[in-house]
């Protein structure tokens, strides 16, 4: 009853942020510069719930989610370009989402074959070495439709042959362009109340509980019985597929994407990571937040120029010290107590 309370209360916590930032964008109180960042706000939470499944509740660091971002960002995009004069928006986006997540998984699935053999840091780097080699084959190839249908090259655009009909999808380190503006802020908050409530239900399940058995103790769990590649396997997945589906909003909401460091590298994997250690690892709800939070906070200390990232660092600090630092989760503890006894006796 209390897991599914807490559950109820993250939900809750999104919709009344979703419900006050629309109240303030009605009263004109959000400036365009404000709004612009919103989706990338919501997609940001949304990896970080994905790496969360990942580092958290399987228990192995991955730096790949820039890549599996990637994935979904590209074969999303490349199916809305191709049906941009057929299917209406609406449809159209579903149907990309569908397929950006569709693909996002079957990679995820494959990686991992070979890659949940390792643990530690060495599945940090091999993950991280994907996300590379994904963002270095984008740069690199160039793929066009026309009547006869799709044609791929790794030399140059007019290699590709196509007909003077034919339709650019892929320009090599120059990308994409002309991607049709589908997501708005609406629109990426449902998307981010579909990834909790298939993480939190994972994790509440009997599959979340091996998957923590095995994140615990992975000898103690096999020797009980728990097929630790099979959850191993499962929480990947699921968890490139979340990541998928942030790199679907990112792609339905920027005109020009190009498979760039400041996009898709591994920094940007690193700036998840943060998010979730920041939250607290395991912590679903914690991961919101903290995306939400750290990644609004620079743009609303713009105008302190001089001391904005001087007051950033410190903020990271206070919630670094405040999440892990010894004294301060007993502190926590020890108020929490009290203010559980103090409803008990009222």
């Amino acid at each position: 009853m209390k897991t599914k309370k807490q559950d109820y209360i993250t939900y809750a916590v999104v919709i009344a942020a979703w419900a006050v930032i629309e109240i303030l964008m009605k009263m004109g109180l959000l400036s365009s510069h404000l709004q612009g960042l919103l989706v990338p706000m919501v997609y940001y939470a949304i990896a970080a719930v994905a790496l969360n499944l990942c580092v958290g509740i399987l228990g192995e660091l991955s730096l790949g989610h820039a890549g599996f971002m990637c994935i979904g960002a590209f074969s999303s995009a490349i199916f809305s370009l191709m049906t941009e004069d057929v299917l209406p928006g609406g449809l159209r986006f579903f149907l990309a989402f569908l397929i950006g997540t569709a693909v996002t998984a079957l990679f995820g699935f494959l990686i991992g074959i070979p890659v949940l053999r390792l643990n530690g840091d060495y599945l940090a780097i091999v993950t991280l070495a994907f996300g590379e080699i994904i963002k270095n084959i984008l740069n690199a190839v160039y793929l066009g439709v026309d009547e006869k249908g799709l044609h791929i090259s790794l030399q140059n655009q007019m290699a590709l042959g196509l007909s003077p009909n034919g339709k650019m999808l892929i320009s090599g380190a120059m990308g994409m362009t002309g991607m049709p503006h589908d997501s708005n802020f609406t629109l990426s908050v449902v998307i981010l109340l579909v990834a909790l409530f298939i993480t939190l239900n994972l994790i509440r399940s009997k599959h979340g509980r091996a998957i923590m058995s095995i994140r615990d103790n992975r000898i103690a769990a096999q020797s009980i019985g728990v097929n630790v590649v099979r959850y191993k396997m499962m929480a990947f997945t699921i968890s490139a597929a979340l990541a998928g589906m942030a790199g679907v909003l990112f792609s339905h909401n920027i005109a020009t994407m190009q498979a760039t460091s400041q996009y898709f590298g591994y920094n940007v994997s690193i700036l998840i990571l943060v998010y979730v250690v920041l939250g607290g690892i395991g912590n679903i709800r914690g991961s919101v937040i903290a995306a939400a939070v750290l990644y609004m906070l620079p743009e609303l200390l713009r105008g302190l120029n001089k001391y904005r990232m001087l007051i950033y660092s410190i903020v990271l600090i206070v919630v670094m010290i405040v999440n892990w630092a010894p004294a301060a989760i007993e502190k926590r503890e020890k108020i929490m107590a009290k203010l559980r006894g103090k409803k008990e006796e009222a």
